[in-house]
């Protein structure tokens, strides 16, 4: 027999009974064609994927993507640490662009100005992944990140489009801003990693909270108690594939097919039954999506 190993694809779960759609994931960093993707994770019962931009050329990618597939919605956007990237280089090449030099404003302003034409195609259904990290972006990069993410919250009210955001510990910043420029009629908190008072205050805003697989985590206490909160028509269901793949395949690459492995974690934390949850879901993105 053979042994697993980290680059071992987790095997297919047991298939929902209500279909679902994931409602962030990156298909341009899996392994495999788009079709293999959508096959696999139609055969569990996850029929949808929302596709996720993090730069120019994935935006450009995810709408060509969505265009192509009745499957695939996409989102379009700048990363958060995309912008400091473009405004102050990228000496070390972290990106998938490799080493790049300073742009400055104008450079942001011109990928902007990208973005901005891609959410108004009618198949881009969101403006994201943009928002706030300060896990990864020192504070140089901080004015940056703030001025872009400014900017997608006016391309996505714009254009009547989602707003998904990327909050990597910098909650009360996110909020903060979203407060003051004045949020979008759907936002989604990708990755919801706030606590129950911040899921509270996001109820409140009627903002959407999509988990993805790390609520499964053995340390993510804080996490399950903000779901077990957050109201059922508000939550979301992610893989952020080939990221933060589900206990107990931690570590292994991560796909479409495996959300019913954290939808089911999910309806244990709120007590609800796998087909309650799956079709509050289901509704929940197509409403914050508007498919």
């Amino acid at each position: 027999m053979s042994s697993t190993t980290k680059d071992t694809p987790p095997p297919l779960p047991e298939p929902l009974r209500v279909a679902v759609a994931d409602s962030h994931t990156h298909l341009d960093m899996q392994d495999g064609t788009v079709e293999e993707a959508l096959a696999k994770a139609a055969s569990v019962g996850v029929t949808t994927v929302v596709q996720v931009g993090c730069d120019v050329k994935g935006s450009r990618w995810a709408a060509e993507t969505a265009a192509a597939y009745e499957a695939v919605h996409a989102t379009v956007a700048l990363h958060p640490n995309e912008a400091p990237r473009i405004v102050l280089g990228d000496p070390d090449g972290w990106s998938r662009q490799g080493a790049r030099e300073p742009g400055g404003d104008d450079a942001l302003d011109a990928a902007l100005a990208e973005i901005d034409a891609l959410a108004a195609l009618p198949h881009v259904r969101g403006v994201g992944e943009t928002g706030l990290d300060h896990f990864r972006t020192g504070p140089d990069g901080m004015a940056a990140q703030q001025r872009s993410f400014r900017a997608h919250i006016e391309i996505a009210k714009r254009h009547g489009k989602a707003l998904v955001i990327h909050d990597r510990e910098a909650h009360d910043d996110v909020l903060r801003i979203l407060r003051e420029e004045g949020a979008p009629e759907r936002v989604v908190f990708h990755c919801y990693s706030g606590d129950a008072e911040m899921a509270k205050v996001c109820a409140e805003a009627g903002y959407y909270m999509s988990f993805a697989g790390n609520v499964t985590f053995k340390n993510a206490q804080p996490l399950r108690d903000a779901l077990a909160v957050a109201p059922p028509e508000l939550v979301l269901v992610e893989t952020d594939a080939p990221f933060l793949t589900p206990a107990p395949y931690r570590g292994r690459p991560n796909a479409p097919y495996l959300i019913p492995v954290t939808l089911r974690a999910m309806a244990d934390v709120k007590g609800m039954t796998e087909e309650a949850l799956a079709t509050a879901v289901a509704a929940n993105t197509a409403r914050a999506f508007g498919y």
